[in-house]
């Protein structure tokens, strides 16, 4: 293992014994911290996985004034957009070569299960990345346009916006790190990445790619900690863009911040997606879909299918059906690849989850299934399919973000629809059934800012976010790109 400043850099690999401690990655170098630590444990068997710090004010600084020299008087926002592309793909090559290293580490350090690891957080990564190369390829970056009120034309310009501060979460830390970083670094920023406090170390596989490919320093810089990491970090004056994935209520703090500073912010928050299925659907379509886009990641997925709808003269059979398929789930080791369902992230996280439902059966649902046995002491939560709770309950209206899901009944298709918007949230979504053109006539009509049919599956070419509580702005796509550049017109 490298040693950086005498603090333990990224891995090829990670091993039983492997304990990583890391620093602040600002100007191209590690570094020791100021602040205080976190210690990470791995939620399967309790070991300590390694240490980082709990960056202070001076930690952030630190790193946003190596991303604002790096803007200013740097090469990066000088280069052309092909150029950048260039640096892109080698920088996903190295992430590529490091992919092993990263899933293991993300196992160790959320719970995730190995083959959703490698495929999340190893090879999504490098897809994105190179996605966005080939748009950087195709960027323009000054248009010519006819006046309007007068001879001749003018010039229109989109300039890199500056610093951009990119938050991200712990579900799927690498995945929702690079759909951030693609784009930013394709439009010409630099940034300081903050991964969540849950899942700080993965994220030096960047600092370890950047160096091997000599990427110019500061162009990627990287402070760890919480929440008053976070709130330095949107605070501080040095940052002209605020990129976030998390909770809504998160969200809502960095929204009031980067509305009183003036920079823009793009936000893509919490989600409490529903499921309608039409009285055609192919039951055993849906089920394989639900098996991961309803439990996936331990059902800690902003988009999960938590809610789902379905004919009332069908209820009592889907029920049946969801609860072979919850039952069905493998549950075990996170390094196991057979594994499906591993351990929640925390012990906060399981108290959470488990003080939800059990509001919910208090409040007179009823929990079938869940009694799938635990394979050790780990913070493990047996996959739950919730009856009977009211459409505007708790549980039917909150995200749970675990590996449960409520069912509802509706008399007719309206219904649905109303009950499927009858949420603060808008983010995900599916509507399953045979008839193309009455699946597709009810997903018009769900308030979501992505919705998929017979299943869902997000696709990188085309914008994804929230709508409601779920967030401002869009990630995904060449759209993406506009949101870490600014419009500048010279008039002639």
């Amino acid at each position: 293992m490298r040693r950086i400043s005498g603090l333990q850099c990224y891995p090829s690999s990670v091993s039983e014994t492997t304990k990583l401690q890391v620093g602040v990655f600002a100007g191209g170098e590690i570094s020791a911290a100021t602040g205080g630590w976190l210690t990470i444990e791995n939620p399967f068997d309790h070991t300590i996985v390694g240490e980082a710090p709990d960056g202070n004010h001076e930690d952030v600084d630190r790193a946003v004034r190596a991303a604002r020299e790096a803007f200013d008087r740097g090469p990066w926002p000088r280069l052309t957009p092909a150029e950048r592309a260039v640096w892109i793909d080698r920088l996903a090559d190295e992430i590529e070569a490091r992919g092993a290293g990263t899933a293991d580490l993300i196992t160790a350090e959320i719970g995730q299960p190995i083959s959703l690891a490698r495929g999340m957080n190893a090879i999504r990564p490098v897809q994105h990345l190179r996605y966005y190369a080939r748009m950087a390829r195709e960027l323009h970056v000054e248009q010519e346009r006819q006046n309007v009120d007068r001879e001749g034309s003018s010039l229109h310009l989109r300039q890199p916006l500056g610093v951009a501060a990119l938050i991200v979460p712990w579900n799927h830390p690498q995945s929702s790190t690079t759909l951030k970083l693609g784009p930013a670094l394709a439009a010409g920023c630099t940034v300081v990445i903050k991964p969540a406090a849950e899942s700080p170390l993965d994220i030096f596989n960047l600092a370890a790619a950047s160096q091997a490919i000599g990427l110019p320093p500061g162009v990627i810089n990287i402070v760890t900690g919480g929440r008053e990491t976070g709130r330095a970090l949107v605070a501080h004056p040095g940052v002209d863009k605020v990129a976030f994935t998390g909770s809504t209520a998160a969200g809502r703090h960095i929204a009031a911040a980067a509305g009183q500073r003036l920079i823009p912010a793009t936000l893509e928050l919490g989600g409490k997606s529903a499921a309608i299925v039409l009285d055609d659907a192919d039951l055993d379509q849906v089920m394989t879909s639900l098996r991961y886009a309803s439990f996936g990641n331990t059902g800690q997925n902003c988009v999960s299918l938590s809610r789902i709808l379905v004919p009332a003269h069908q209820h009592d059979g889907v029920v049946d059906r969801l609860v072979e398929l919850a039952r069905s789930l493998s549950m075990g080791d996170p390094k196991d690849t057979a594994t499906e369902v591993g351990p929640l992230v925390s012990a906060v996280a399981l108290a959470r989850v488990s003080a939800m439902v059990d509001r919910a059966v208090a409040a007179g649902a009823t929990v079938l299934a869940g009694d799938t046995p635990a394979p050790n002491d780990g913070y493990f939560y047996a996959p739950r399919v919730i009856t009977g709770a009211a459409a505007d309950s708790e549980i039917a209206q909150h995200e749970i973000f675990g590996p449960a899901i409520t069912v509802h009944a509706y008399a007719d298709v309206d219904e649905a629809i109303r009950v499927a918007n009858a949420t603060s949230y808008g983010l995900g979504g599916a509507v399953f059934g045979a008839d193309e053109d009455a699946v597709l006539a009810v997903a018009r009509r769900v308030r979501t800012g992505s919705i998929g049919i017979n299943g869902y599956r997000p696709d990188l070419g085309s914008p994804f976010g929230g709508v409601k509580d779920s967030g401002l702005g869009r990630e995904f796509g060449p759209e993406a790109i506009e949101n870490y550049r600014e419009s500048t017109s010279i008039f002639r």
